[in-house]
């Protein structure tokens, strides 16, 4: 049941992505409204990344099979890693990955938006899925394999559900990982898909913010937040007549205590 449960919402998700296209112009026209933004504070961080990607395919190459892959099979993985080992916790997190997920669809809709790769070469981002395609299974549209780019929405950057998935599964593997490796890979992997999705000319800075922002505000409650990110705790009862200490015993006052 919780197999069909995620599947109808991931297929919801994909469908209505599809649904969201906007037109090429407004797309763009918000793509080049967010780098104009991070240029006049200096942020674009993702301009120096895609050059250093570009330019190094031992680094180019692989960050592009993280990122046609690893959104794919690390957060089922995670799932999956909940419902058997922390299953009292399992459905406040699923709750939330799915709030949040739904919320970076309103994003898709309110806001299509170009990534840096589909802007004119003049802006100097290159798209390194496309000159890499050789060496995976994917084309020039994104992810997608060879074929099927008519199946995804190209115009889905804005908010980075790669970078809020991955933070997800950060916190997760972070708060219930009882080794010292799975609470290194919660940071780690975050981080490194952050760097992912900009080296590779997917989705600028504040694609990425949004998308850490969208996880954040998927939390639909107070007390589911509070159940994902730290565990929810009963409440001490009371003190066990056995354990307690015995009241003093008062005597009236002028008797003897013989």
């Amino acid at each position: 049941m919780e197999l069909i449960l995620i599947a109808a919402v991931y297929a919801a998700y994909s469908g209505g992505r599809l649904l969201a296209r906007g037109d090429a112009s407004t797309a763009v026209a918000h793509g080049l409204s967010l780098l104009r933004v991070e240029d006049t504070f200096g942020l674009a961080l993702e301009r120096p990344l895609n050059r250093l990607f570009t330019a190094t395919p031992a680094l180019g190459v692989p960050a592009d099979f993280v990122y046609a892959s690893l959104h794919y099979l690390v957060t089922p993985a995670v799932l999956v890693w909940l419902f058997r080992r922390r299953p009292a916790r399992y459905r406040a997190a699923r709750a939330w990955l799915m709030t949040s997920t739904l919320l970076g669809l309103v994003g898709f809709v309110l806001m299509p938006t170009c990534p840096p790769r589909l802007l004119d070469a003049a802006h100097g981002f290159t798209d390194t899925m496309a000159q890499f395609s050789a060496y995976g299974w994917w084309g020039g549209e994104a992810s997608a394999p060879r074929g099927l780019g008519g199946l995804t929405n190209q115009y889905a950057a804005m908010p980075s559900l790669h970078v809020g998935w991955a933070l997800w599964c950060g916190v997760m593997l972070w708060r219930y990982g009882r080794t010292p490796l799975l609470r290194t890979l919660g940071v780690a992997y975050p981080l490194l898909t952050t760097v992912v999705v900009m080296g590779t000319a997917n989705h600028y800075l504040l694609d990425a913010v949004a998308g850490a922002a969208a996880m954040g505000r998927g939390c639909c409650s107070p007390r589911t937040c509070s159940a994902s990110w730290t565990g929810s705790r009963a409440a001490p009862g009371p003190v066990p007549a056995s354990r307690s200490r015995p009241a003093r015993r008062r005597w009236p006052a002028g008797a003897a205590m013989g």
